[in-house]
């Protein structure tokens, strides 16, 4: 049921947090939440089934944080369903997303705020830096443009998961694309269909974490998920969608390792 915008809370942002296996990192994710300079905060954390110690450490702090929401999934779906409903069950004008194992740093939502309200824009993105188990910078800022559009996302995938914030009064009641993987930039090229703008703040504020994760092992996957999510979800004509591409591929080269 779509809900209306008179319905949010004016002000407060919803950070939605997927959860799965995350005790190693839970702790210091959340602690990046609750040290925000901007404190009109709720956190929706949805587990899906997690088989670690996750949800006990999500109710210890829920102990002396009366913020956190947790809802345990009644099977495990995936990140784009618990994602979903946490969507659902958020009451904010605003939401970010934000990874279980992802950090970000104080002033984040307050920059994404004021920024949204001075362009009177619905959707907002911050650059991001790599970090390693320890917390330690391993690649400094992916720089950022200060305005994204549709054309431009159809061959960089500039826009990071932890970096967002929407305000739902201006973008409406959306939810995540549920395909099986590329969920994340199937819904940003979704909500910039209409035209509009998403706009970057080109300061590292997220510290996303590739501690155990490859960066080059799911390239193909990658591109193959473009391929399908232009060609089957946005009607792209199949020789542009290549040409978008070939053009994803090298900003990707750039992107990583140069």
């Amino acid at each position: 049921m779509e809900r209306k915008s008179e319905e949010y809370v004016k002000g407060l942002v919803s950070v939605i947090t997927p959860v799965y296996n995350s005790e190693k990192y839970i702790e210091r994710t959340l602690d990046s939440v609750l040290s925000q300079s901007y404190q009109d905060i709720e956190i929706i954390l949805v587990d899906d089934q997690s088989k670690d110690r996750s949800a006990e450490i999500i109710r210890k702090y829920q102990e002396t944080h009366s913020e956190i929401v947790y809802f345990l999934q009644p099977k495990n779906l995936g990140a784009g369903h618990a994602r979903n409903k946490a969507l659902e069950l958020a009451k904010g004008q605003y939401v970010a997303f934000l990874d279980a194992d992802d950090l970000w740093k104080a002033g984040k939502i307050e920059k994404q705020v004021n920024l949204l309200q001075k362009k009177h824009g619905g959707f907002c993105f911050t650059a991001i830096e790599m970090i390693d188990g320890n917390d330690q910078v391993i690649k400094t800022k992916r720089s950022v443009k200060e305005e994204v559009d549709y054309a431009f996302l159809l061959s960089n995938t500039m826009i990071p998961t932890s970096g967002v914030l929407i305000d739902r009064t201006v973008k409406g009641d959306f939810r995540m694309h549920l395909r099986r993987g590329g969920q994340d930039y199937a819904t940003w090229l979704r909500l910039l269909r209409d035209g509009s703008l998403a706009y970057g703040i080109d300061e590292a504020l997220v510290g996303y974490r590739i501690d155990g994760k490859s960066l080059s092992s799911n390239k193909l996957e990658s591109v193959r998920q473009i391929w399908e999510i232009q060609t089957r979800d946005e009607g792209i004509p199949k020789a542009a969608a290549a040409w978008h591409v070939i053009k994803w591929c090298w900003n990707s080269i750039k992107k990583y390792w140069m």
